[in-house]
């Protein structure tokens, strides 16, 4: 996966503003008493794209919904509409809101309420704010939309002008979908009905031949960029018809134009890729009528959710602690490691927090394991039943780093090797680990400033080697971790 183009500063930038309210509109926290699955639970907006996650029915367009609903032109209905049967449990659904709005309010947050009570939906005062909803139909194509039918029939006559897309939509749109779209147009059909022309060279062609992924985006893009400054944007699986990369791009727009425009946006998504560019602070995942906030991966939330192939999942704090995990029980496990998947979950609060929630549902049938880092501050491990084991030592990325220069008078040549440098480089890479160590400030960098060091060497390489030596030197410990492990895989 590509690294994103949003820089970080750019990130803390929008932390900030979120968290000193500098909007004119903004919603920053939906407190759920109750609807459908949730009860009782919070999702504080802390960065102005904040994206949903979780598995197919897990309640993600739910709290889409409940952010919709928070301004009058989201009625409560489009999202939560009451059938005349099946629905008596509607009754007591409530959400509380948290707003910045400067115009009611300079100074502090505005409270508002909406409940479905009387068999209808009540919202108190109820604020407007300019907000734009893409349902998952944007990717219906051109010619299965009914309102376009008219369009290839022959007695159709056409008299509205085709508009030039303007420079900056071009841009935008040409970021995300990695094409040029210049030449592309406009038109208007009726009632305020859109059809866009595209073009490739002399040749001109109608949205008929879009892709659905293409046609939704410059929609999308050509919107957003008409939105007045403090809109919200809400998207429905804001992956649906693009390539992984369109995905990313849009979310990074979405970034842009937040920086830009002080616009806020909510979405839903399946991918990855669509997390990339955010910060933990801007994902929620929806797990079995519960909110967590942090960058849980979509492949991490199919274990948390009970959907693995495995017969372990084990939940680690973050990716060095993974890739460390990882070494030790692909050295001791042999081919019982291909039972096991390992996943980061960002935090070790987050790994506690749902290995015990997979341990207490007894509708998932693979165990579970949770591996937190030495100078985790998570209390209540001690019991050796609770699955729970701490790595040794204090931080994580220094402890091993530390074990390793220990012992580099004798492992010096097979630490050279390792690192893919020539054994005449032992003396290099000597001097280079004394350096990093000495002018090292933070520790999650040692193993990318000793690769830069001794030739461009890529962290992975560097890192490996050195979980390779640790593991030589740890053995009691590699042995305790695999005796469990094996333990588990064998109930």
């Amino acid at each position: 996966m590509e690294r994103s183009e949003i820089r970080e500063s750019t990130k803390i930038t929008l932390l900030n503003k979120v968290r000193t309210h500098d909007y004119g509109q903004y919603l920053y926290k939906a407190s759920i008493q109750k609807i459908r699955g949730f009860v009782g639970e919070d999702i504080s907006f802390e960065f102005p794209v904040t994206a949903l996650i979780g598995p197919n029915g897990s309640g993600k367009s739910s709290v889409l919904g409940v952010a919709g609903c928070a301004y009058k032109p989201i009625k409560p209905g489009n999202f939560f509409p009451k059938s005349a049967i099946g629905d008596e449990s509607m009754a007591g659904w409530r959400i509380e809101y948290e707003i910045v709005d400067k115009k009611v309010n300079p100074r502090q947050l505005v409270r508002r309420t909406s409940s479905f009570r009387q068999a209808k939906w009540a919202r108190d005062e109820v604020l407007d704010r300019p907000v734009l909803f893409f349902g998952i139909e944007r990717t219906v194509p051109a010619a299965e939309k009914t309102k376009y039918k008219k369009l290839t029939k022959s007695s159709y006559i056409h008299k509205s002008a085709l508009v030039p897309l303007g420079p900056s939509v071009i841009q935008q749109i040409e970021h995300v979908l990695g094409k040029s779209v210049e030449g592309f147009r406009i038109t208007s059909i009726s009632d305020g009905q859109q059809f866009l022309i595209g073009r490739t060279g002399d040749n001109q062609y109608s949205e008929f031949h879009f892709g659905a992924g293409e046609s939704s985006i410059i929609r999308m893009i050509l919107e957003i960029e008409q939105a007045p400054s403090n809109s919200l944007i809400l998207i429905e699986e804001i992956e649906n018809g693009l390539h992984p990369i369109a995905t990313r791009r849009m979310v990074e727009y979405l970034i842009d134009v937040a920086e830009r425009k002080s616009l806020q946006a909510v979405f839903t998504t399946h991918s990855d890729y669509a997390l990339a560019p955010l910060p933990n602070e801007a994902i929620w995942a929806s797990i079995s009528g519960k909110l967590k906030q942090g960058k849980l991966s979509v492949e991490a939330l199919r274990a948390v959710s009970g959907r693995v192939d495995k017969r372990l999942a084990i939940f680690v704090e973050d990716e060095f602690a993974k890739a460390w995990v990882e070494s030790v029980l692909r050295e001791m496990l042999g081919v019982a490691f291909e039972q096991v998947e390992i996943h980061a979950v960002a935090g070790d609060g987050t790994a506690v927090s749902t290995h015990r929630s997979h341990s207490k549902n007894p509708s998932i049938k693979f165990k579970s394991l949770c591996i937190i880092d030495g100078d985790s501050e998570q209390t209540g491990d001690d019991d050796p039943e609770s699955g729970i084991i701490r790595l040794p030592g204090d931080q994580p990325e220094l402890s091993v780093f530390e074990s390793v220069r220990e012992d580099l008078g004798t492992d010096l040549v097979v630490l050279t090797i390792s690192c893919q440098r020539p054994p005449e480089a032992q003396s290099q890479v000597a001097g280079a680990v004394e350096e990093v160590i000495r002018t090292n400030r933070d520790p999650h960098l040692l193993y990318v400033q000793l690769g830069m060091k001794i030739g461009l060497v890529p962290e992975a390489i560097v890192r490996g080697a050195f979980f390779a030596l640790w593991i030589r030197k740890n053995r009691e410990f590699c042995e305790m971790l695999s005796l469990r492990i094996r333990g588990l895989l064998s109930v």
